[in-house]
Formats: C-alpha cells, sequence, structure tokens
C-alpha cells in the first residue's frame, strides 16, 4: 500500500503541472509519522555526520548551512523514509515512469539568522545521471515561508541547459568539461526576466522538482525558525548511469553499481516501487 489517505495523489492536474513547470508542490501528501522519521534521521546526521558532510558558513558567522548526502544506507529514519513512505510511488507517478530507484538524500540545514545562499543552479550536471525521468523531491521538516525558500524558474527544465555545477561554499564554478554545460545566468541580480516561483510549506508538504530545474535559495533570514528539509532524488525507467569528466557530486559508488549506460538498478540505487504493485 502506498500509505495515501483520500483522494489519489498526485492528482492528474499535478501531474500536468510538473511536466509544464517542471516544478509542483504537493500538500499534505505525508504524515506526521514520516516526517518524525526524517527528523530523527536529519539529528542523527548532524551528530555524526558522514564523509561528505559540510558546514558552509564560515567560523564566526551567524547561523550554519550544514549538508551532507548519501547516508540512508547508515540512518534508519532516513532508510524508513525511502523503502516505505509513499515519496517513491508520487515520484513514480510524476514521471509517468514504471519503476522508481533511490539515487540519494541530501540533508540540507539553515539554522536561524543563517546568511548563505543556495547557489541557482540545476542538479543533473552534478550527478552520476542521464535521461529525462530524473527528479528531486524537496521535503520541509519545519514551517518555510516563501521568502525563506528554494525558489524555481518556471518551465527551465524544457529548455533542455546543462549549467556548470557550483560550489555551495563559495558559489564558483566546479571543474567540469562535459561540453554541454554553459555558466549560470545571473538570476539573483535579474530577478524580473525570469518566472520565479516558490511556496508556503509546512510539514507534511513537498516540493518535486526536474533534474534540470534552475533553482537557488536564500539564507534564513527568521530569527527562530530553523530550516531543516531533506531532498530526496529519485530516477526513473530511462535513467542511466554515466560518468562525465571532472567533478561529480555525489562521486561514482566505489562498489555495487552499475556499469556506465546501464540503468540505474543496482545495489547502490536499488527499485524501491513499481507501477504493477501499486496499490489501486
Amino acid at each position: 500500500m502506498d500509505g495515501f489517505a483520500g483522494p489519489a495523489r498526485p492528482t492528474q492536474a499535478e501531474i500536468e503541472t510538473y511536466a509544464r513547470d517542471g516544478v509542483v508542490k504537493l500538500a499534505g501528501v505525508f504524515d506526521a509519522g514520516w516526517i518524525e522519521a526524517l527528523r530523527e534521521g536529519v539529528e542523527e546526521n548532524m551528530r555524526n555526520p558522514g564523509r561528505y558532510g559540510k558546514r558552509y558558513t564560515p567560523e564566526g558567522s551567524p547561523g550554519m548551512f550544514f549538508g551532507d548526502y548519501c547516508n540512508w544506507q547508515r540512518i534508519d529514519g532516513y532508510r524508513r523514509f525511502l523503502a516505505g513512505s509513499p515519496a517513491a510511488a508520487l515520484a513514480g507517478r510524476l514521471m509517468g515512469s514504471g519503476k522508481v530507484n533511490v539515487f540519494h538524500e541530501h540533508v540540507l540545514v539553515k539554522e536561524p539568522g543563517t546568511r548563505e545562499p543556495t547557489p541557482w543552479h540545476n542538479d543533473q550536471p552534478y550527478w552520476t545521471v542521464d535521461g529525462e525521468q530524473v527528479c528531486s523531491m524537496w521535503i520541509p521538516l519545519d514551517p518555510v515561508a516563501r521568502e525563506n525558500g528554494v525558489e524555481y524558474v518556471r518551465g527551465s527544465h524544457l529548455a533542455r541547459t546543462w549549467y556548470t555545477p557550483r560550489r555551495f561554499a563559495d558559489q564558483a564554478n566546479h571543474p567540469a568539461n562535459d561540453p554541454r554545460f554553459i555558466p549560470v545566468p545571473d538570476i539573483a541580480g535579474n530577478r524580473d526576466k525570469y518566472d520565479l516561483v516558490g511556496f508556503d510549506l509546512e510539514p507534511g508538504d513537498c516540493v518535486v522538482f526536474h533534474g534540470l530545474t534552475l533553482h537557488g535559495a536564500p539564507g534564513n533570514a527568521s530569527s527562530t525558525h530553523r530550516r531543516r528539509a531533506v531532498s530526496v532524488r529519485w530516477t526513473g525507467d530511462d535513467a542511466r548511469f554515466v560518468l562525465r569528466e571532472g567533478f561529480m557530486s555525489p562521486p561514482p559508488p566505489e562498489a555495487g553499481g552499475p556499469e556506465p549506460g546501464a540503468p540505474m538498478d543496482s545495489e547502490v540505487f536499488p527499485v524501491v516501487w513499481r507501477a504493477s504493485s501499486a496499490s489501486p
């Protein structure tokens, strides 16, 4: 069972919005138990960061921007959510895929008063994945006002533009040699030229966006509220494992992954949902 209550989700309107805009808000799709599982996972993750854990806020600056990823196999709250929540089914139906693989999870925490923004970027150029059925699911664990949350350039995925990956620490470009990559435009300095969309969010909501949707986020201007989120990355039927020249994040798995050019199905990127096994 998917664990949905009420009308089937996503609705046809939500599926159409995702296809057209490259981003859609799904309100109230996770119950309190699943959100608590992720909160427990985030707190464990912050106490015991993994090999990719980073603090992006310089020492002496207010707040803290913490990030880490690829910990779902060692942190129980993440593992339970990925395997048992409605998340994979939601992703599969939005992507129109017959199966869904876990790619990885990415925790992003901005404590009150954090100044550091998340640079404008699209996700897929960082990754070892090619294909159209690739998405991120941004799941807030605290209430997030639009002005403190992620913004998206509506419809930007349709251009199929691959932007050069940027470092979160200083917003400089990573070394990358893929001929498709071009520099990210100055969106912050030309906001009126872009169709930007963002959302007020509550725990239980999520935002799902295409791997090529351009997005970025400000710091956390709140003096009292944390901004904890887990972004889960999923792939579908047409996704294939690739190795790029230069920077890749997460790095390719050392063992248990697929061969280049092969479907993602593997120990590292397991299939967690199939349409044939979904409840009516």
